[in-house]
């Protein structure tokens, strides 16, 4: 511990009595931006969550509380919801917060530029009511929608202006890419994409402290042994993730202490439904097979999921059948059965497809997004080998994959998804709605995969208040998505995290990591 004098000591006692410490960790990737409206992803949203903050965010419960709107209701019969905004909260630059940062923050990350923008599909109109009262109307009753901006960030719309920032660049970078000015627990003082990142708490936070951190610093460790030696040395406080082989070895050593649980991802492979022929294929180059729904039922019945869990997961995962986990709200339960593995059936598949001597295609994976994510698609390919199908696989640095996938340069993907919401409806609008910008859908439906039953049920799953209603419509959006496979879910990421032992901290299911929920012992 180090020792501070006289003014430092009492700017850093907390409520707890302890005094500040420095604290650093390592993830696998790092934030691709600092902007929260350019990159809907992850480790950029789970990152900022430290920086800024919403109008609304989740506890250590995942419930859903107030941030910077003390309040909620909604309007008449539904046409909206009104939010009370919160008084006396200063950004880091010490700019005041009101409604028309509100506005602000809306018409940003609602813009073409944004990749948050589906986030306000149901949105018509925000309105400032008063300089602390903000009207958000949606276009048919939405009972979920404050849920769904838990991670929608406020900017200070002076500051976005002053510095060229007003609308996102996700491409080539602006001002907001590398610097923040949140009203958040902590503040950025230093950005070095790729290398640090550092921060100190907010002073002047409206909120009241749980942590004792003077000074945090994350580290990207794509290595897994290098980030396991350097939890061991004791050269970071933190890793996320802890390899899968090495958890039953950190678990057993009393220097450090192992944090696990299931994440709400589940991780999926994507087709490219819209595609008029394979962009990496050798032998099919004039067609796309994995256009034929029976070439995707044969894809879901050559991987062997339960091995993959049993062998590279180390028994820490748990098979998917949809795009959500069974713990999400309007999961489907008696589509809770996965296609078996059995590569027989598979074969028939394609041979029923015309695809009897099988056919070569392009496999693109991430190897620093999801754990073993690599591992996972070099096992893929070698079973879909077996069925006659030959994937070459292109593994690749995050920053890198995504471009890649919205550009169309693959034929097949790896992609996990991990509902905002907490709720089966948010993957159906990212992920298995007609891709359509001006009604914000589909923003992450890279294979453009499209079904007008699906399309139709949506904005009722959105607006419908009756619990047996909407729970029936979205069983039946789930048996449309099973049946055409416009994904094949495998299974749901397991959440493992290492520290050193006097390291108090909350794992949260979205494997978001809040620093402000730390404790240096």
């Amino acid at each position: 511990m180090r020792y501070l004098t006289g003014a430092a000591l009492a700017a850093t006692l907390l409520g707890s009595g302890a005094l500040a410490e420095n604290f650093k960790w390592a993830e696998t990737t790092d934030p691709q931006t600092m902007d929260p409206h350019a990159v809907n992803s992850a480790p950029v949203l789970g990152f900022l969550n430290n920086v800024y903050e919403g109008l609304v965010r989740r506890g250590k419960d995942m419930a859903i509380e107030p941030s910077l709107a003390t309040s909620w209701e909604p309007i008449g019969a539904g046409e909206g919801w009104r939010f009370t905004l919160r008084q006396g909260v200063t950004f880091h630059g010490g700019e005041a917060f009101n409604a028309d940062d509100v506005i602000f923050s809306y018409q940003r990350a609602s813009d073409e530029a944004s990749d948050t923008r589906s986030w306000f599909a149901p949105v018509s109109d925000v309105i400032k009511v008063d300089d602390y009262t903000v009207d958000i109307m949606t276009t048919a009753p939405n009972p979920i929608f404050p849920d769904s901006i838990a991670n929608w960030m406020i900017m200070d719309s002076g500051w976005a202006e002053a510095n060229g920032t007003t609308l996102p660049d996700k491409e080539s970078g602006n001002f907001a890419t590398l610097n923040t000015n949140g009203t958040g627990a902590f503040m950025v003082t230093v950005r070095e994409p790729g290398l640090m990142t550092v921060l100190e708490p907010h002073t002047g936070w409206w909120d009241v402290a749980q942590h004792n951190i003077t000074n945090a610093q994350l580290t990207p460790i794509q290595n897994p042994a290098t980030a396991v030696a350097a939890l061991l040395s004791g050269d970071v406080d933190l890793i996320n993730p802890v390899p899968i082989q090495d958890t039953a070895r950190l678990a057993g050593n009393d220097a450090v202490k192992v944090f696990q649980g299931i994440e709400a991802r589940v991780i999926m492979l994507g087709f490219p439904h819209e595609a008029a022929a394979l962009k990496y294929s050798n032998d099919t180059t004039d067609t796309n097979p994995f256009a034929d729904v029976r070439v995707r039922r044969a894809v879901a019945h050559a991987i062997n999921v339960p091995a993959i869990l049993q062998t590279i997961m180390r028994g820490n995962a748990e098979p998917a059948s949809q795009l959500v986990s069974a713990a999400m709200r309007g999961y489907s339960a008696g589509l809770a059965e996965r296609p078996a593995y059995d590569p027989d059936a598979a074969k028939a598949l394609l041979a029923e497809a015309g695809y009897e001597n099988g056919f070569s295609f392009g496999l693109k994976c991430p190897n620093d997004r999801y754990l073993n994510d690599e591992a996972v698609c070099q096992a893929i390919t070698g079973m879909l080998a077996q069925v006659g199908i030959t994937a070459v696989l292109d593994a690749m640095p995050v920053q890198n994959y995504w471009p890649e996938l919205r550009a169309d340069n693959y034929d097949m993907y790896l992609l996990g998804w991990s509902p905002g919401t907490f709720d089966a409806e948010h993957p159906v609008r990212f992920l298995a709605s007609t891709p359509n910008e001006e009604k914000k859908l589909g923003s992450w439906n890279f294979g453009g995969f499209s079904n007008a039953r699906v399309d139709e049920l949506l904005p009722m799953i959105q607006s419908e208040i009756d619990d047996t209603k909407r729970q029936a419509m979205l069983n039946e959006t789930a048996k449309i998505l099973q049946d055409e496979m416009a994904y094949v879910p495998l299974y749901v990421q397991p959440l493992v995290w290492g520290a050193q032992a006097n390291i108090e901290l909350t794992q949260r299911p979205d494997n978001f990591f809040i620093l402000n929920w730390v404790t240096v012992n």
